[in-house]
């Protein structure tokens, strides 16, 4: 079995790979061995063309005649994701949406650490959120100068967002998750995804649209045939 990386591989490709991950854990929990594309892409509601393309990109993982081994391909897939060793993360900014992400529980199970959170309310800092300590934001460097950390989620007001970006790269921050409601760039060193909360609400608002389009469209064409002579 290969692990090749593509030269680039596709944002839709990549947005693929989580979800074949988690269907693949919670399917080596039911106890399942062995699962053929077409099974799988049953699951997933995508075509096995689709999920054999996929893998492929990454050198292929199916054994002739006996489709792929849960387990091994869960793994394989955690080692392209790189979440089989573990990462650690601070947050900054212990508003609502940093306490929320403080709070949820399936980071450390995907190997996310959470070491720290970085706030600049006198009456957060010192303080526990999940079991997890905030410090002052003026203490961030000075932490990162003695605790390496892979990745930093910004979770401040969108004007102190940007600000925030040469401190963490100069600390050795590998990756920036974004919740800001600005979006920041980064030294090419740092990867940056900038995070709108928004947007997926926009798509679920337009297929709904789109639904209700199509269904008067087709009522109208029903309505217009029986009309006729």
């Amino acid at each position: 079995m290969t692990n090749k990386v593509p030269d680039r591989a596709s944002d839709a490709m990549m947005r693929r790979m989580p979800a074949y991950y988690r269907q693949l854990r919670d399917l080596e929990a039911l106890g399942f061995i062995d699962l053929s594309s077409k099974d799988l892409a049953r699951r997933m509601n995508l075509t096995d063309s689709q999920i054999r393309h996929d893998f492929n990109a990454f050198g292929g993982f199916g054994r002739r005649g006996r489709g792929y081994n849960v387990a091994l391909l869960r793994r394989s897939i955690g080692d392209i994701l790189d979440i089989n060793r573990p990462h650690d993360v601070i947050i900054i900014g212990a508003g609502n949406i940093g306490r929320a992400l403080a709070q949820y529980k399936g980071f450390p199970d995907s190997g996310f650490r959470l070491k720290a959170i970085f706030d600049s309310d006198p009456e957060l800092v010192g303080k526990k959120i999940s079991g997890v300590k905030v410090f002052n934001i003026s203490s961030l460097s000075k932490y990162l100068a003695k605790s390496p950390t892979d990745i930093a989620i910004i979770c401040t007001p969108g004007d102190k967002a940007q600000a925030l970006v040469e401190p963490l790269a100069a600390g050795g921050i590998k990756g920036i998750w974004n919740f800001a409601a600005m979006d920041i760039t980064a030294p090419p060193q740092v990867v940056v995804s900038n995070v709108h909360l928004t947007d997926s609400l926009m798509m679920l608002t337009f297929r709904m649209h789109e639904k209700e389009v199509l269904e008067e469209n087709k009522s109208w064409v029903s309505s217009d045939v029986e009309s006729k002579p």
